[in-house]
């Protein structure tokens, strides 16, 4: 499916969250605490909007890996690296399941819009809990769903009803409906916190973003 829509992929970001995605990218990255000369993972990195962010912080210094299992996407992260002459960026085939690095290689670990994706959310909890220094910092950002109207009614509009239409417009309907869905079955902010803590992270907080449709969740590893 990722294969499918990589090449609209960026555009429709945009256009469902009228643009505020690069913002929502640049809090998470800030929550992060990398600083010059560190060394972070981006998992699921996508088309390499938030491995980009983290590469301003750590600079040429330091080194940034963005690690995603769709080579289409990946193929855009890359050329994205190279107009923007990010040399401290690379980007590589992974399984998130199973990263395929060392134990406590990172300063930090990021995910943008992607552990709702996985197929089994503990256990790469647990990966990105081992690649990470003691003392690392994970950082989540995610949709999440809001409860209360009028927003909870917004959104139950925007993404059950139109983002699937806009998904039909793009080519992929199959793609845009599976969206909501996705959201409907991943954990609350306070559950993703638990589950956290299960697998290794102590100093959890998260914040709730866009009237609740957005939650960064950060965590150090213990």
């Amino acid at each position: 499916m990722f294969d499918r829509i990589a090449s609209h992929y960026d555009a429709m970001n945009s256009l469902m969250t009228a643009g505020l995605h690069h913002r929502w990218r640049a809090r998470a990255a800030d929550r992060t605490g990398l600083g010059p000369g560190d060394a972070a993972l981006d998992v699921c990195c996508g088309t390499g909007d938030l491995a980009l962010e983290l590469a301003r912080r750590v600079g040429p210094e330091g080194s940034v890996i963005g690690c995603d299992f769709s080579e289409p996407m990946l193929d855009l992260a890359r050329e994205k690296g190279r107009q923007r002459g990010a040399g401290a960026v690379r980007f590589e085939w992974a399984d998130a399941l199973e990263l395929p690095y060392d134990e406590g290689r990172f300063d930090a670990v990021t995910v943008g819009f992607g552990v709702r994706n996985l197929a089994d959310l503990d256990r790469d909890l647990l990966e990105m809990a081992r690649v990470l220094a003691p003392g690392g910092r994970l950082v989540i950002l995610e949709i999440t769903q809001p409860h209360r109207p009028p927003l909870s009614t917004f959104y139950s509009l925007w993404f059950d009803r139109i983002v699937p239409v806009l998904g039909t417009v793009a080519g992929d309907r199959d793609a845009y409906s599976y969206l909501p869905e996705s959201v409907r079955s991943f954990p609350a902010p306070r559950e993703l916190a638990a589950k956290m803590d299960a697998a290794g992270f102590e100093s959890i907080s998260y914040t709730v973003l866009a009237g609740g449709i957005i939650a960064i969740h950060g965590g150090v590893r213990r």
